[in-house]
């Protein structure tokens, strides 16, 4: 899958102003100051044995690269987020408490290589935006985009009520990220190879957490979560659960466009796919199957492709078959845990106690919220309420939940006019279909999960619906036979 771009015109909304001449050298410079000083300062952290001393010199360096990239070539500096973004957790500083009070300040997790890269793009992106409106080459916002600024807004205004600010405004801030990449991304998504290069960013870097994750079990370093008796597949992410997420969007796209993706690369990607259902079983993490079977039982419906329902049954015979921890999970959803037991499980009574615990401190500011982060302070269990609605209430007061409601309903309206203007059995329907499965899958998470502020999955959630918005609003060139449209890669 290749990256290659056409040059675009110089209106295009995908073109970033060059610096001057001057600029430029004096930027390379600080680079060049930049990185020796980096350097000596991680021989000291390898001598101190200091992981932030090692890693953030190096960090530091990469974000001023990035830095430069943004500034002279914009479009290929979103492009290189969504391929880099699912690898960054393997160099994760702040450890694996992400959906607990423990470890969510800014200084146990503003320091980690996700963290540098949001706040980078959210700066990069904003003077883009800037240029883009000065120039008055801006495209009018979809109602889409309109529904995740209002949701963005809500997000703000639970400070009102928080008790504990400085967790809720890092909280906002990585909701705003995924806001202002689908604002992006439905800017310079402008023609068809744009959106080819946009799925291809997307499938490269799924690359690398597969990779990674192959060489955790060949050669011993850890790739995996261990949960009372279970040990679940984690890869390079800090928690199951999110690994699993991730490669369930990814797998449900992948499905819906396969048929159309060009014979050179059909092989490969049939290849990332298959190793990628085999890690998300391995994950053992229920709302992620579950969520995919709904999306890919959808996908079989609006592609006429029943080959699909019957590949479902197969690959849940052999799963249950070959895989006994699965089916110990599933008998787990009965278990009696009570609240404050050992582990999370997935015990569905567990949720519904935790729910009932969760509730209440709405009341405590029923209009706009708790603050976000808010439930995993003031709860016995120190966590997220594993229920984004409830969340979105709680957090975010009622304000909140309507403006959440009207994000999901805008995201299926959005799919939903995607797949009338394309025309089927074309690429367009594919990616129609398939932004369609992904949301199902994301909404049946959210009702069991913590999916709301997860940026590393939502970025493509948020991807895979700017793809079908550039269907919606009728922007491809006319209908065309399947063959015409059958492409991944520009070639």
């Amino acid at each position: 899958m290749t990256l290659s771009a056409r040059r675009q015109p110089a209106d295009s909304p995908t073109t970033s102003p060059r610096l001057p001449r001057e600029a430029l050298l004096i930027v390379e410079a600080l680079l060049v100051v930049v990185v020796i000083a980096a350097s000596v300062m991680s021989a000291y952290g390898v001598l101190w044995n200091d992981t932030k001393v090692r890693l953030l010199p190096i960090a530091a360096v990469v974000g001023v690269g990035l830095a430069v990239l943004a500034l002279t070539r914009f479009s290929w500096f979103v492009l290189l987020l969504l391929a880099i973004r699912p690898i960054l957790d393997a160099v994760k500083i702040s450890g694996s408490a992400s959906g607990t009070s423990a470890g969510n300040t800014v200084a146990d997790r503003g320091a980690d290589p996700s963290a540098i890269i949001v706040v980078l793009f959210l700066l990069a992106a904003i003077l883009w935006f800037a240029g883009l409106i000065a120039r008055g080459a801006a495209k009018p916002l979809s109602l889409l985009s309109w529904a995740l600024v209002s949701f963005g807004v809500t997000a703000y205004l639970s400070l009102l009520g928080s008790e504990f600010p400085q967790s809720t405004a890092l909280e906002a801030l990585r909701i705003t990220s995924v806001i202002l990449m689908f604002l992006v991304l439905e800017q310079l998504i402008s023609s068809r190879a744009t959106l080819i290069r946009l799925l291809s960013a997307c499938y490269v870097g799924l690359l690398f957490p597969i990779v990674y994750t192959v060489g955790g079990v060949v050669f011993g370093y850890d790739v995996y979560e261990v949960q009372g008796s279970l040990s679940r597949l984690s890869g390079p992410f800090s928690q199951s659960n999110i690994f699993a997420r991730y490669l369930a969007f990814l797998v449900i796209f992948a499905v819906a466009i396969l048929p159309y993706v060009k014979r050179r690369w059909w092989w490969p990607l049939l290849l990332l796919l298959s190793v990628a259902v085999i890690f998300m079983a391995l994950t053992v993490t229920l709302t992620a199957l579950v969520g995919t079977v709904l999306a890919i039982a959808l996908l079989g419906h609006l592609q006429r492709r029943n080959g699909l329902w019957l590949g479902l049954i197969v690959v849940g015979i052999s799963s249950l078959a070959f895989l006994p921890g699965l089916l110990g999970r599933l008998e787990s959803l009965d278990n009696t845990r009570q609240l404050g037991g050992a582990a999370s499980g997935s015990s569905l009574t567990w949720r519904l106690q935790y729910w009932l615990e969760v509730l209440p401190l709405a009341n405590r500011n029923p209009i706009t919220g708790i603050g976000l982060t808010g439930t995993q302070y003031l709860t016995s269990e120190e966590k997220q309420p594993h229920n984004d609605f409830i969340r979105a209430y709680v957090e975010t007061g009622v304000i909140g939940l309507i403006t959440y409601l009207l994000l999901l309903v805008a995201l299926v309206l959005t799919v939903r006019l995607a797949l009338r203007r394309a025309q089927p059995a074309t690429f367009d329907h594919a990616v129609a279909a398939g932004a369609a499965a992904v949301v199902v899958a994301f909404v049946s998470n959210s009702v069991f999960a913590n999916v709301m502020s997860n940026v590393v999955c939502l970025w493509y959630v948020i991807a895979f619906a700017a793809a079908a918005n550039y269907i919606a609003r009728g922007e491809p060139a006319g209908r065309r036979p399947a063959s015409a449209n059958a492409a991944l890669a520009p070639g």
